[in-house]
């Protein structure tokens, strides 16, 4: 069979998935004023386990009632009423025969919007890089945000557990650690965001070190059967082409430290996940995260057609392929690849004037 790895079962920690495709986790925005998950979520998240999705990884949930929130209309899962409205969700998925992971995500910087506090905070009072998202309801600058305290640092942590402790009281199949794209934990990652002159800044084991007490923390509160993973990119929502200074030696001390946390997968996402992570050679970032976390390796961005997703499967380089906008317009993609029916184009106009999702295209098929 030409999609042969797109179909084979597949084991992540305690998870029996039917196949090695996972719903990208995409920011939406269809969530309450309030934070709650609503009746459109249920639809949206059910349509892809419907469609023959193994694993659906949710939007980014902020988890914390403080500085984590980043956009209006967000879901949080930051309090026992959040963590109860996403209960509809999973059991809907799970319903449809799906497995469902709650990304958490503290945006740290990039603020669009907060609800809680009027500051943001970073590492390092650094702006960041652009302009706000118009897709997602922003616009101008970015605020210059406050660097954090040691007080605030430790905060974050034990934000990011509790709300792991929440998401699997209230059924969701495990946990994903947003420390992608230019979010908080993405922020301490990074040179020249990450200032810090303490055992958070400088070389690149002190840079990883919050992501990696991130996930101590959270795996000590859900115990050992309870899947956490960790997502991990060099782009950024606001530095698309930003690369980690030391190329290869970075990704050997971040990926080992990732592992050594004991986090069950990691999930990279990079655009065009199947060129190489560094200049026009070598291997990808995802073959990189197999090559020195030595865990799971969930690959995402423009795997849309099957023949490549398929073929970073069967290169060894990822054992999941996440999809992401081509999802949006095929929400039974697997279904369709699997009996040879054509895939609809995704268009990027899909996602202005605003990137959320109408009622009507909660009810695509």
């Amino acid at each position: 069979m030409h999609d042969a790895h797109l179909f084979a079962p597949y084991r992540l920690g305690p998870l029996s998935l039917p196949n090695r495709i996972a719903l990208a986790p995409m920011t939406r925005t269809i969530a309450e004023p309030s934070g709650l998950a609503n009746d459109r979520m249920v639809r949206y998240y059910t349509r892809f386990a419907e469609g023959g999705f193994g694993l659906l990884i949710t939007e980014g949930a902020y988890p914390d009632l403080a500085h984590s929130q980043a956009y209006e209309n967000q879901p949080g899962i930051a309090d026992e009423e959040q963590a109860a409205s996403w209960r509809p969700v999973v059991e809907a998925v799970h319903r449809a025969g799906g497995r469902i992971i709650c990304q958490l995500m503290h945006a740290g910087a990039l603020v669009q919007y907060n609800r809680f506090v009027r500051e943001a905070i970073a590492p390092s009072a650094v702006k960041p890089k652009g302009r706000q998202l118009e897709e997602h309801g922003g616009s101008g600058e970015f605020a210059v945000p406050r660097e954090m305290t040691r007080e605030e640092i430790d905060a974050v942590i034990s934000g990011f557990a509790a709300a792991a402790r929440r998401a699997k009281q209230v059924g969701f199949d495990g946990v994903e650690v947003h420390a992608a794209n230019g979010y908080l934990l993405d922020q301490f990652l990074s040179e020249g965001i990450n200032m810090r002159t303490d055992e958070y800044g400088g070389p690149a084991a002190n840079r990883v070190r919050l992501t990696v007490q991130v996930l101590e923390a959270i795996r000590h509160a859900v115990g050992p059967d309870f899947v956490v993973g960790v997502r991990i990119s060099q782009g950024k929502v606001n530095d698309f082409d930003h690369k980690w200074r030391n190329g290869l030696e970075d990704a050997r001390i971040i990926f080992t430290a990732l592992a050594a946390a004991k986090a069950d997968y990691i999930h990279t996402t990079e655009y065009k996940a199947f060129r190489p992570a560094f200049g026009e050679d070598g291997p990808t970032l995802a073959a990189l995260a197999k090559t020195y976390g030595g865990l799971p390796v969930i690959a995402n961005d423009k795997l849309g057609e099957p023949e490549r997703a398929e073929r970073l499967l069967a290169d060894g380089d990822a054992d999941l392929a996440a999809i992401g906008t081509s999802a949006l317009v095929n929400p039974d993609w697997p279904r369709k690849v699997k009996t040879g029916l054509p895939l609809a184009p995704f268009d990027h106009a899909f996602l202005h004037p605003i990137a959320t999702i109408r009622d009507e295209e909660c009810a695509l098929r």
